[in-house]
């Protein structure tokens, strides 16, 4: 067998004096994705949680903590077409709302995505937990067929083996796809039940059990790793978690851990399962070959119990247990999930790489989840096609500690289409709401529009639209470019 030492020498030669890391031998990447955990569950980003997260703070401990962080969307489906293509989901055909469990796929099959991307620099590449993304469901008539194959699945998009759900663990059909099929004919009829326990009605399978859900994609995370820890190849696992998002189910085992009801408890159930993952990759002994990201698609759909204008349910005993005056699950930020405010799509971020980034630092420019895709590309060391990843930059200098990153402004978008440029401190609403959960919903691109000041208005409570009409003419014509040109990088 060729040496390593040989095999990068020809390498040098082969490309003229230029080695990526990859050629070096990894790393390989694990992305770790919960679903709706906010900014202030986590206890390093919020002294004051109330929720024990121990295993993402030594994350943050032994690598970087990314403050300014932001989803391309308030809510999921959109915030995972824009991870997987580096792309904003309102280019696609979805321009608002998400995808149900029967809903058809969103990802075009020509578009390049970041798993077929590090399967042609010589990846293997998987993916465990929830796809939301749109599956390509058999049919006989008008009817599913659930005992033909899924012809559209991560399988057909870059991933050489899937474990998933289809959508968010409160939409039906609720199954697993093992590589592009089902494991178990859905045969039980899964009644709807309320929150926090939410689901809807719909055929369920006898080998998915909401409450052993978390516990059963762990534990296939964990194989998938042992297996691939093994092989003379570098491999990439996206592991997007379904918690702590509704139904807040946490297994027997958490419950009652953190005096905060279902969804504390299941917070700490998503910190254990990281801890699990972590602990699997040092068991393994990759652990010093292996970058390690770990964030949120969104932000909490927990209200912050000062906002005046949350709903009434904000002390709803239906929550069990939940006291937003002893947990800001959204930090001080304004609102909650699918809004158009911070606490929308400002959420945890952190890497953990041995060797390349510093411990214990921290990173304030404003980045975005579409980033990950041209991040691991410079990572390879191979260039992203000009048609791909049209709206990602690369975050390896700020992981390596070597200064900024030249990006384009970030754009948010909420979950009823409303738009906001950020671009420094300066944060633009180009809508006449929240675009979301919070009243008034108003309308994208409806007046009177909103500025704010980031760096000394975290919690947007003061408009200053008024004093800066500099600001906003840039800040409109620089959305509207972006829009325009279909991509900004």
């Amino acid at each position: 067998m060729m040496s390593r030492t040989v095999l990068i020498a020809l390498l040098v030669v082969l490309t003229g004096g230029s080695v990526c890391l990859i050629a070096a031998g990894g790393p390989n990447i694990v992305l770790i994705m919960a679903d709706d955990m906010g900014y202030g569950d986590v206890r390093t980003l919020n002294p004051d949680s109330a929720i024990p997260t121990p295993s993402i703070d030594s994350l943050a401990a032994d690598g970087m903590a990314f403050t300014d962080a932001h989803t391309p969307s308030a809510i999921c489906t959109p915030t995972r077409y824009g991870l997987m293509t580096g792309r904003y989901c309102w280019r696609s055909r979805l321009k608002k709302g998400v995808l149900k469990g029967y809903g058809r796929p969103l990802i075009e099959r020509d578009r390049l995505t970041v798993a077929g991307f590090l399967k042609q620099q010589g990846y293997y590449t998987g993916i465990v937990g929830k796809w939301h993304l749109g599956l390509g469901f058999g049919r006989k008539g008008d009817e599913f067929d659930f005992h033909a194959p899924v012809t559209d699945n991560p399988n057909t998009h870059g991933f050489d083996y899937s474990f998933i759900i289809p959508a968010s663990l409160d939409f039906p059909p609720y199954v697993f796809v093992n590589d592009g099929k089902i494991t178990a004919y859905p045969s039980i009829e899964q009644p709807a039940q309320k929150f926090p326990a939410f689901l809807r009605k719909g055929p369920r399978s006898p080998d998915l059990i909401m409450v052993r859900c978390l516990d059963d994609l762990v534990r296939r995370a964990q194989r998938y790793i042992r297996r691939r820890a093994n092989k003379d190849q570098p491999f990439f696992l996206y592991f997007p978690l379904t918690a702590p998002h509704k139904p807040a189910l946490p297994a027997l085992r958490f419950r009652g851990v953190t005096n905060l009801g279902p969804y504390g408890d299941f917070v700490y159930q998503v910190d254990w399962s990281v801890g699990q993952i972590l602990k699997t990759i040092r068991d393994a002994g990759v652990e010093d070959n292996t970058l390690v990201i770990c964030t949120s698609d969104n932000g909490s759909y927990m209200f912050r119990y000062d906002d005046p204008k949350a709903p009434d349910h904000v002390s709803d005993p239906s929550i069990q247990g939940y006291r937003p005056d002893h947990h800001r699950a959204n930090y001080v930020f304004r609102g909650t999930k699918a809004d158009i405010w911070e606490a929308g799509h400002h959420v945890p971020f952190f890497a953990r790489w041995p060797g390349k980034i510093k411990p214990g630092s921290k990173n304030s420019q404003t980045i975005c989840l579409t980033d990950f895709f041209a991040t691991v590309a410079e990572i390879s060391g191979a260039e992203l096609p000009d048609d791909a990843a049209q709206d990602s930059f690369s975050l390896l200098p700020l992981l390596l500690g070597e200064g900024t990153v030249a990006r384009a402004p970030v754009i948010h978008h909420s979950g009823a289409g409303m738009f906001a440029i950020r671009d420094g401190r300066w944060k633009l609403v180009a809508g006449n709401g929240s675009g979301g959960r919070e009243k008034p919903k108003g309308k994208p691109f409806g007046r009177p529009y909103k500025l704010f000041d980031m760096t000394n208005d975290t919690s947007e409570r003061h408009d200053v639209i008024d004093s800066h009409p500099d600001i906003v003419s840039r800040l409109e014509a620089e959305l509207e470019k972006i829009r325009a040109s279909g991509r900004s990088r």
